[in-house]
């Protein structure tokens, strides 16, 4: 089976017409808050699982299966009975070609979000106008739209990317610009599109599709797949030189697909790929030493 007609296969299969492209679960900590605050945010995680669920991102109907992901909000404070902060862990997933195994694709922690909300408080979608938890919302579920995209497709997820990329520019010139105004971090919303709409990222994005092909193809060719994988890394590896190793991008991928590529290049025969693994991914090395055992 080739490459092409591979994904013609996996795209047929999944082929199923939705009108919103999200299965989202949204889970709530109200542990750093007072009773009160509790009381008022008792409806909250219905509200923002509601919303994302039944709101189409796009202007099309969705030709897939809906991308699974997840919110779990830790409110971290309350300056009154309406003026939350929170910390948001954003998590989605993909199915993998003739598997039962979802591929993760983002966790990404994001410590800053900073909002308004009153009790049974409706939510609307308007990309043009920045509301401090609808345009939160739609950034990332652009993000995980365009991301999970991009596996299907070179660069199919850049017109999501773009509606990201506008809402963040919204919320530089907010009031609540905290988490939005590009920062050294180590996380950072606004930099983090910066990094995927940026041309020097280009050869990360082919290897990126490339290496979704190599995770579908797995179960077909494991040797053929495993270099497409591996493919990847190495495209990393000789890109140290030109671009940041250490971006918001390249951290964001690491961070949702370390144990991933541990676990499909346990039998790789290659072991000098450790080496490369560990130089680009620093934060993961007792997991890539796991290679060489």
């Amino acid at each position: 089976m080739n490459k092409i007609t591979l994904i013609i296969f996996i795209i047929i299969s999944l082929l199923e017409l939705n009108a919103q492209e999200l299965n989202c679960r949204v889970t709530v900590n109200y542990e750093g808050l007072q009773i009160r605050n509790r009381e008022l945010l008792a409806d909250f995680a219905s509200v923002i699982e509601n919303y994302i669920n039944s709101t189409q991102f796009n202007n099309e109907p969705w030709e897939g299966e809906k991308i699974n992901c997840s919110l779990n909000i830790f409110f971290t404070g309350a300056s009154s009975d309406i003026d939350y902060t929170a910390q948001v862990v954003i998590v989605s997933t993909r199915p993998v070609f003739k598997s039962d195994r979802q591929s993760p694709m983002l966790t990404i922690n994001d410590p800053n979000w900073s909002f308004k909300y009153e009790r049974g408080q409706a939510l609307y979608s308007n990309q043009a106008i920045y509301d401090p938890i609808t345009s939160f919302l739609d950034f990332y579920a652009n993000l995980i739209i365009g991301w999970d995209w991009d596996t299907w497709s070179e660069f199919g997820g850049n017109t999501n990317y773009q509606k990201a990329f506008t809402i963040a520019n919204l919320g530089i010139n907010s009031n609540f610009r905290k988490g939005w105004e590009r920062s050294s971090d180590a996380y950072n919303r606004t930099r983090l599109l910066d990094d995927l709409l940026n041309e020097k990222f280009r050869p990360f994005r082919e290897a990126f599709y490339e290496y979704h092909y190599g995770i579908d193809y797995y179960q077909v060719d494991k040797t053929q797949a495993q270099n497409h994988i591996v493919n990847l890394i190495k495209v990393l590896f000789e890109m140290r030189a030109k671009v940041d190793i250490n971006s918001v991008l390249i951290r964001t991928f690491f961070d949702a697909k370390y144990g991933e590529i541990v676990d499909l290049l346990r039998d790789y025969p290659d072991k000098s790929i450790v080496d490369k693994l560990k130089s680009i991914d620093p934060s993961h090395i007792s997991k890539y030493n796991e290679l060489i055992k």
